[in-house]
């Protein structure tokens, strides 16, 4: 098979072992044009570009892929099933790589059972002090770690099963209007379309009134309807009236089927438990109510669990803390200075407390385990002993030792706000990256390449020291890191650059240059190199004054406590802050949901649809109110980094709406009129104009068993979607495949006489997308990618001057060029009388904007409040900002590396 036929590696050069290279010849991947390129190893190198350059694919598609399918070569083959792999890579030859690990923004699996603690092996450190040094109870048994732990069924609460609720199918619920009747639907939890008439129609043959309102029916047949697990099967006239039924029964009529009831409570229950559909999950769970465990109040541990403390704290109470200040607990105790009163194993009291040194204790603890005695296993005797035993106390230094050197690089990498019980799913990809790159300095690993993508995304330049630390410690433990990054700091403090371009998608895939930083400034070719020697401009614009005040008070959300805030109408305002402070809470949550809710509107969940609904984390509620300003919004409009469909079917074409009118092309040509082709022929999602084969995918999986599948074009209609017939109809010159295999840059030219398409594709081009395909699937889209496609289809809307852009971030993935273009649109929405406010740790935007809004000074309790609100300039003078000492950098010239 072409696609996975790979020509012989090369053998490898004994020099690259002396040279710490790591050589690449032929990559060919995505866009990247058969390059060759040497990388030193033991170094931060730092690939950059323009955003669709190449770069990810040099670093991620190419160098890590081919690393893990090194180290798959050497694992079992029935393991490698069991593994996710990244693909075989279109490559020559790689020489001198060494094993690597990515550390990506991608979160994986979502799921609420997953957090801070578990990515981190916080938990299990928390859980063995709680087994092994907890105070319990008089007479309880000691549990082993495995008992604190709400993810097994030892240490799960038995009512909830470690959710921290219960669900139950209520009447009202089922019924949220008791005034229809079962034939107007008032029983809602029952399925929609013919599935829910079936059941309807069971009810009519068994003899249930089904015309009266539902609170008339008297409440035993109310409650069989909805809540008995009889399945009875009886005969269905479709079709018939109550009673010509019962007539039909009565001559033993033959009947249209047999149906099967089901009651409503057992549907919703049945369908949430079995159901493949992520969809149908989500519905039938608003009809389960969910109150916190009785038992557990929400805790998710068994009460056994719960009534072990240490300093005076059950676990799950612990969990909650915020890592900074779990730290803070346990410096004194790994100190060894605890002075709480202890019963020693010979019943003496002593009031103060042993302190070691922690080589010392170490020592300690590890001579009683050569002594056949345990630090990690209590006697008989000590498990009932309810203070701390020497023993324990020994245990208790040794394990928050070693929790505290897990703790600095996450509170170093400024993650001190997050809880170790905080979901993943509630997380950024920012935040998430940053956690695995904590506990990777954990691991002390030695002589592997981590690949990391974007690490800076998310982070306030105040933490960007820290984690430019984290990244030089890995260094120098002995490792090599490969770095896709747009921040300009990084790129001047690293050791090697590798610049990919000179433009994006085919007009790049070259390696501009591949060198020490200072050689970048000798590239004429280079647009990274323009940004990153130029002196920076001095920013000399006048702001916009505000055209009225949007003013929003007594904000109560996450860390916002009676919080007001005023946003200038008509202007573009970057709300700043370090990592946690808050912003995310005040302008992404607590701002839209107010502002919808004057408008008459309901934001939708933010919880990930593939998320169990029933394991999401629930959105804290957001209280306060508009004191002033909605009378100048009429429209609301939230910009994010949500992807633009999960399927191969949902693409950029179709997203924008151009598509519509370029299949209206295709329909309007004489051969599609001949043959009475409608626009819907030419969508790769109607039966009739796609191949049968692939059914409009272009691809078909092929399991290759102990390797990784591949994807393989379709064999019939080689890739193109679409069956035969509706491919010979061509519009200037190109079928409906080939034009959705142009570029948007491509496609200006190819549409220029054509206004409805023009429209889309100007401000797809106008905002940096323009190598991107027409028909690029939205799986292969970035989370920035997707933000600038939701944008570029507002900017093509008419501008009405009255709507309220809320953008979260929207540079992330940016290269410094590309943040200029999308400046430009931002200041256009503007300038046509709307008002912008976006989350922004960009200092460039920040000093473009007309107003700024920080909010900290620290993360989690230590934010929360607006340090200061002005203009740039304004802001830039306020000393108890940390947004401020950046901000004014953009002010004043710097020079490069």
């Amino acid at each position: 098979m072409d696609d996975i036929r790979r020509k012989p590696h090369l053998p490898p050069d004994p020099a690259d072992a002396r040279t710490g290279f790591v050589r690449v010849r032929g990559a060919r991947e995505h866009n990247l044009k058969n390059i060759d390129v040497q990388i030193p190893r033991d170094a931060l190198v730092v690939f950059t570009g323009v955003s669709g350059s190449g770069k990810s694919s040099l670093a991620f598609g190419t160098l890590y892929a081919e690393a893990q399918r090194r180290y798959f070569e050497s694992v079992a083959p029935y393991a490698r099933r069991l593994i996710e792999q990244v693909g075989v890579p279109e490559v020559d030859a790689i020489e001198g790589l060494p094993p690597a690990v990515a550390l990506q923004q991608q979160r994986g699996t979502p799921g609420a059972r997953s957090s801070v603690g578990s990515v981190t092996t916080l938990s299990s450190l928390v859980r063995m002090l709680y087994s092994r040094t907890g105070t319990y109870p008089p007479k309880q048994p000691m549990l082993f770690a495995e008992d604190f732990s709400r993810n097994t069924v030892q240490g799960a609460c038995p009512t909830c099963h470690g959710l921290g609720r219960v669900y139950e199918v209520t009447e009202k619920s089922m019924v949220p209007d008791d005034t229809l009747t079962i034939r107007e639907r008032a029983i809602a939890a029952w399925p929609p379309a013919w599935h829910g008439q079936n059941l309807r129609d069971i009810l009519v043959t068994l003899g249930y009134d089904v015309d009266t309102p539902w609170r008339e029916l008297p409440k035993k047949d109310r409650d069989w309807i909805l809540f008995t697990d009889e399945q009875p099967t009886v005969p269905v006239y479709a079709g018939l009236t109550p009673k010509e039924t019962r007539a039909a029964l009565k001559r033993k009529d033959e009947p249209s089927y047999q149906g099967t009831f089901t009651g409503a409570r057992r549907y919703v229950l049945h369908t949430f438990a079995h159901t493949q559909s992520a969809l149908m999950k989500k519905r039938v769970s608003q009809y389960m109510v969910g109150n916190d465990c009785p038992d557990c109040h929400g805790k998710r541990l068994k009460k056994e669990a719960l009534s072990v403390k240490f300093a005076g704290l059950d676990i799950a109470e612990l969990s909650q803390l915020p890592l900074s200040g779990l730290a803070a607990m346990l410096e004194p105790i790994a100190r060894g200075e605890w002075l709480e009163r202890d019963t020693t194993a010979t019943g003496r009291s002593s009031s103060k407390g042993t302190v070691l040194s922690r080589s010392a204790m170490r020592d300690a603890v590890d001579k009683r385990v050569a002594a056949g005695g345990s630090a990690h296993k209590a006697s008989p005797d000590v498990r009932r002993t309810p203070n701390l035993s020497e023993e324990k106390r020994l245990a208790a230094q040794r394990i928050a030792d070693e929790l505290l050197e897990r703790l600095a690089p996450l509170i170093n990498l400024g993650l001190g706000y997050l809880a170790i019980e905080r979901s993943t799913p509630t997380l950024s990809s920012g935040e998430l990256q940053r956690l695995r790159l904590a506990t990777q300095l954990s691991s002390q690993l030695f002589g592997v390449v981590y690949v990391l993508d974007e690490p800076s995304a998310g982070l306030h330049p105040a933490d960007g020291e820290a984690l430019f630390s984290a990244l030089q410690q890995l260094k120098q433990a002995g490792n090599s890191l490969f770095v896709v990054e747009h921040d300009l700091q990084m790129m001047r403090r690293a050791d090697w650059l590798v610049d990919v371009g000179p433009a994006a998608g085919e007009a790049g895939g070259h390696v501009v240059y591949s060198g020490p930083p200072a050689g970048l400034a000798d590239v004429d070719a280079s647009q990274t190199r323009r940004h990153l020697f130029a002196p920076a401009v001095r920013v000399d614009r006048t702001p916009r004054g505000a055209a009225g005040w949007l003013r929003v008070a007594n904000i109560t959300r996450n860390n916002l406590h009676g919080l007001n805030v005023a946003f200038p109408l008509g202007c573009l305002t970057t709300v700043t802050g370090v990592s946690g402070s808050g912003k995310s809470s005040l302008v992404s949550q607590a701002l839209p949901e107010l502002v919808a809710s004057r408008l008459g509107k309901i934001i939708e969940s933010p919880d990930d649809e593939e998320q169990d609904p029933l394991l999401a984390s629930k959105s804290a509620p957001t209280s306060g109110h508009i004191a002033e300003g909605m009378e100048a919004i009429r429209r609301l409009v939230r910009v994010d980094q949500k992807p633009i469909g999960r399927t191969p079917r949902s693409n950029l074409a179709t997203y924008t709406g151009l598509f519509d009118h370029v299949r209206k092309l295709f329909a309007d040509t004489h051969a599609a009129r001949k043959r009475r082709y409608s626009a819907g022929r030419f969508s790769f999602n109607v039966a009739q104009g796609r191949c049968p084969t692939c059914e409009g995918e272009g691809f078909v999986s092929v399991e290759l068993l102990f390797l990784p599948s591949v994807y393989a074009p379709c064999a019939t209609c080689h890739g193109t979607r679409y069956n035969t017939s509706t491919l010979e109809v061509v519009w200037q010159g190109k079928n409906i495949a080939e034009v959705l295999n142009l570029t948007v840059d491509a496609a200006c030219s190819f549409f220029a006489d054509e206004a409805s398409v023009m429209r889309a594709l100007n401000a797809l081009r106008d905002i940096g997308l323009g190598y991107l395909r027409l028909g690029q699937p939205a799986t292969e889209l970035s989370g920035g990618e997707a933000q600038r496609i939701k944008l570029a289809t507002e900017l093509q809307r008419v501008q009405r001057g009255d709507t309220l852009y809320i953008l979260d971030e929207p540079t992330t993935g940016l290269h410094p060029a590309d943040v200029e273009r999308l400046l430009i649109q931002l200041q256009g929405l503007v300038d046509a009388g709307n008002t912008v406010v976006v989350v922004e740790h960009d200092m460039r935007v920040a000093a473009q904007s007309d107003w700024v809004i920080d909010v900290g000074p620290g993360a989690g309790d230590a934010g929360g409040t607006i340090v200061a609100s002005g203009t740039p300039v304004d802001v830039a003078r306020a000393n108890e900002s940390h947004t401020a000492r950046y901000l004014r950098q953009q002010f004043s010239e710097t020079s490069g590396p």
